[in-house]
């Protein structure tokens, strides 16, 4: 078992998925009473490196503000106070938005992240409220159409590269969760924000969060 993960020539990635693979086995032919010991569980592979994201200093997101009239500012304001993935917030549309209840409803790549609701964070209430006043086909729009991610990247390095500034799209996300985490935010509240599941099972069946709750803690966000 040992050598096809260490034999395979593949990133930490693959390596894992492998380990899992065995011990997914091995755990089935216990059962079977085919073995008596799991051996998988000796089983090693290359970890994980670790992360290289940077979350916007106060002073950047600060920054930001003073320049929230240029074009596309305002995008990275609202990526920064929501948490969205860049295609998750570029596939919102108008229909998506209820500002009576203050939220925006969207996400994508998880169960868990699907469909979910992130409250309109009231700093950027009047940005969000400026794109749903072009009545476009998407909440951010580009010459009255979608923004492709491709073509927003573009935007993203232009904004950067003025503001004197280094950070992906997805830095938002993890800034977001940062802040948060350091503001005492509920963790289960956090991961509902986030689409993550959460990794305790007593959180993740059992402790239900209102609406009121999930806006609680996203203006725990005070950059």
């Amino acid at each position: 078992m040992q050598d096809t993960i260490d034999g395979c020539g593949r990133g930490y990635s693959t390596q894992g998925a492998i380990k899992n693979l065995w011990t997914h086995l091995d755990k089935f032919a216990l059962e079977l009473d085919i073995i008596t010991r799991q051996y998988s569980d000796l089983l090693t592979s290359t970890a994980a490196p670790p992360t290289s994201r940077t979350v916007f200093t106060p002073g950047e997101v600060e920054t930001l503000w003073q320049h929230a009239g240029e074009p596309w500012v305002d995008t990275v304001l609202i990526f920064v106070y929501s948490g969205w993935r860049i295609s998750e917030l570029l596939a919102l549309t108008p229909e998506d938005v209820d500002l009576q209840a203050g939220t925006m409803k969207g996400g994508t790549k998880t169960k868990a992240g699907k469909g979910r609701i992130v409250p309109i964070h009231s700093k950027i209430r009047p940005l969000v409220e400026a794109r749903l006043a072009k009545a476009g086909p998407r909440l951010i729009c580009y010459e009255g159409d979608h923004v492709p991610v491709s073509t927003y990247r573009l935007f993203w390095r232009e904004i950067m590269k003025r503001l004197n500034m280094s950070h992906v799209p997805h830095e938002c996300r993890h800034t977001f969760e940062t802040r948060l985490d350091s503001a005492g935010g509920n963790r289960r509240c956090i991961d509902l924000l986030m689409g993550h599941v959460s990794k305790d099972t007593g959180n993740r069946v059992y402790n239900h969060k209102t609406l009121a709750e999930l806006q609680a803690t996203v203006e725990l966000l005070t950059i």
